[in-house]
């Protein structure tokens, strides 16, 4: 007898709010066999400290992995002032302390400084890969990789409030590959105090937002049912600011079979000259995905393609 394929043929994202002291990974895994999904993957590392929004992309949603984490991200954090940590967070053995407590002049006076384009250095507890080795797997064997700083995109980080002298609260919005540890440990830094995140909470990332987002304690209840399902979000769903573009049957068919394909109907010729060499596109057919595509030379080649 034929050995039964694991899993069904699930496509879409969970828009999951991610519990604390829960590993992304470990989330992955429980969303996967919740809906009994073949391949899963999420678009955005969240610590076990942190919780909130974590997009996981079931099936053919996997090749859009790299678009959500494209997308911007806003966090809801708080910070303690006096003390450095190893891993910037609670979870860290203490590094140096202070008795300096900045006031709210001084931390509003600081922001600036943390506002656009700025270099920072991630945490020596991150997942960067340093010769094939993870940074925090390096750190915890005693030997601290030494990261170069890079410049990330902070939009916006505000002052929400300060609860007592220890500590701050704030709201950031950043760009991709930026660390909320690390802007906190730097901001701790610039006010000659010290700092670390003691808690941490995201709240949307790209088009993924907390107020839509589903607890793993909900979808855990709802288990295999319809219902769970009805959770489930398109593909596209981290495609919304790349351009669509509608092919005919036969293009389609043509972009499937990994084939470059030359656009016939002059209204597409001229999108495709508006959008230029090098832009990325979804190309569509009766309303379904088809592929991700990229403009080369006024022709439209496959990248990832949709199989389903």
């Amino acid at each position: 007898m034929a050995r039964k394929r694991r899993g069904q043929p699930v496509h879409g994202w969970i828009n999951l709010d991610k519990p604390l002291g829960m590993s992304s990974s470990r989330a992955v895994a429980i969303v996967r066999r919740l809906l009994d999904a073949q391949k899963a993957g999420h678009g955005g590392t969240l610590d076990p400290l942190a919780t909130g929004v974590l997009p996981i992309a079931l099936g053919e949603a996997t090749k859009t992995v790299s678009f959500a984490m494209g997308g911007r991200k806003i966090y809801r954090f708080a910070l303690r002032w006096g003390e450095a940590r190893s891993t910037d967070d609670t979870e860290g053995a203490v590094t140096a302390t202070s008795t300096a407590r900045p006031s709210r002049d001084q931390i509003l006076a600081a922001l600036p400084g943390f506002a656009g384009t700025v270099l920072q250095r991630p945490p020596d507890f991150s997942a960067i890969k340093i010769e094939g080795e993870r940074a925090y797997e390096l750190s915890r064997g005693g030997e601290p990789p030494d990261l170069a700083p890079r410049p990330v995109e902070i939009a916006r980080l505000t002052l929400l409030g300060q609860p007592d002298p220890e500590h701050a609260e704030f709201e950031a919005e950043v760009g991709k590959g930026t660390y909320i540890r690390a802007l906190g440990r730097d901001l701790g830094l610039a006010l000659g105090c010290y700092a670390h995140v003691s808690a941490l909470r995201r709240l949307a990332v790209g088009p993924f937002a907390l107020d839509a987002a589903i607890s793993l304690a909900k979808l855990e209840s709802l288990g295999h049912s319809p219902a769970a399902s009805g959770h489930l979000l398109p593909i596209e769903t981290a495609l919304d600011d790349i351009p669509a573009l509608a092919l005919s049957g036969e293009e389609a068919e043509a972009l499937r079979c990994g084939r470059v394909v030359t656009p016939l109907r002059p209204s597409d010729r001229a999108r495709i000259d508006l959008l230029g060499d090098g832009a990325t596109i979804r190309a569509t057919s009766d309303g379904r995905l088809v592929a991700l595509a990229a403009i080369d030379k006024g022709l439209i080649r496959p990248v990832r393609v949709m199989n389903f």
